[in-house]
């Protein structure tokens, strides 16, 4: 009769204490941060939008006097707090390949760990479980207080990023979020491989790098765009994220772009003529595909993501499972001892 097994500690628990440097980090990130952006929602966006009216009212009343100051630090903080939410994802990737997986299997907790009643699996999925809430509930917290920060000045403050600037399209909607999730099981993958803390912290960055621009040039294409067409002396027309633009001729064909914005020179006119070009066509994303092309290159993470975490699994139960077999004699060599 074999001896009775202690009884696993509770993981959550276990985890919270091992991890709790991290985890106070990360609440303080997110507290600061969120309570920036409340700031700029609030006072200062109110107050940037008060120095533009006073500014834009210079040309009608004569001198001018206007808060440049209100509208300085408006620019600044927003700057600052939307880098800080894109830089998120990274800070995920690098902790969890450097902290939670990787130091563990350097230094062998991860081992002394699965002797006391824990099975490698179920460390696994703690280990990611845990995180995986703190990470989209904070994360989350923050791109839905910077959309509505970025809201709150739209349309209000002249010089306010447009929707779908880079930094304001990204930072407010939920790809940093699947993102930063997709870094947390890049980081745990490359610390199983790696097994080492400093090469683990580089690989995850290093992966999470690679997802970032990937779905930057795959997300223009994710969702159908709407053509937008007109006259040669108007230009290309079309407010949003393009996609492509170029020529019309006659017949209704797409030709490439002559380098002419209009006919306004006569070499223009004639470079135009040669082509038989008519107007100009722009493929584009409006503001009403906002949404659907956040959470269609979102999806796509969270698939890369199950698989990493998938992969993750795998490796470590070939990992853990191979001494086991090799060390179990096979029946054809139990006959011959015989």
């Amino acid at each position: 009769m074999s001896a009775p097994t202690a009884p696993a500690p509770h993981l959550v628990k276990w985890l919270t204490r091992l991890h709790r440097p991290a985890l106070s980090v990360w609440t303080s990130l997110v507290l600061v941060l969120g309570a920036l952006l409340l700031w700029l929602r609030g006072p200062l966006t109110d107050g940037s939008a008060r120095a533009w009216e006073q500014y834009n009212a210079c040309a009608i009343s004569g001198p001018c006097h206007y808060n440049q100051y209100a509208i300085l630090l408006y620019k600044d903080v927003y700057q600052y707090t939307t880098l800080a939410v894109l830089a998120v994802p990274f800070l995920v990737a690098a902790w969890a390949g450097g902290s939670l997986i990787g130091r563990e299997m350097e230094s062998g907790t991860a081992r002394l760990a699965w002797t006391q009643g824990i099975s490698p699996t179920r460390w696994l999925a703690a280990k990611l479980a845990v995180p995986t809430v703190l990470v989209t509930v904070g994360t989350g917290a923050l791109v839905l207080l910077h959309h509505a920060m970025w809201s709150a000045g739209d349309g209000r403050i002249d010089t306010a990023k447009p929707w779908y600037s880079f930094e304001t399209f990204y930072a407010g909607g939920t790809v940093p979020v699947a993102l930063a999730l997709a870094g947390l099981a890049a980081g745990a993958l490359v610390g199983l491989v790696q097994g080492r803390s400093p090469a683990a912290l580089g690989a995850g960055l290093g992966i999470t790098g690679l997802l970032w621009f990937g779905i930057q040039q795959a997300l223009p294409h994710l969702w159908p765009t709407v053509t937008r067409v007109s006259s040669l002396r108007d230009g290309p027309k079309g407010s949003g994220i393009g996609v492509e633009t170029g020529l019309l001729t006659s017949s209704g064909a797409r030709i490439g772009d002559q380098g002419c914005l209009s006919g306004a020179t006569d070499e223009c006119r004639a470079a135009l003529d040669r082509v038989d070009a008519v107007g100009y066509y722009t493929d584009y994303h409006p503001r009403s595909h906002y949404w659907p092309l956040q959470l269609v290159a979102s999806g796509l993470l969270l698939v890369v993501t199950a698989l990493l975490v998938l992969a993750a699994f795998r490796l470590l139960r070939r990992r853990t499972t191979a001494p086991a077999r090799a060390t179990t004699p096979s029946p054809a060599r139990e006959e011959t001892a015989v």
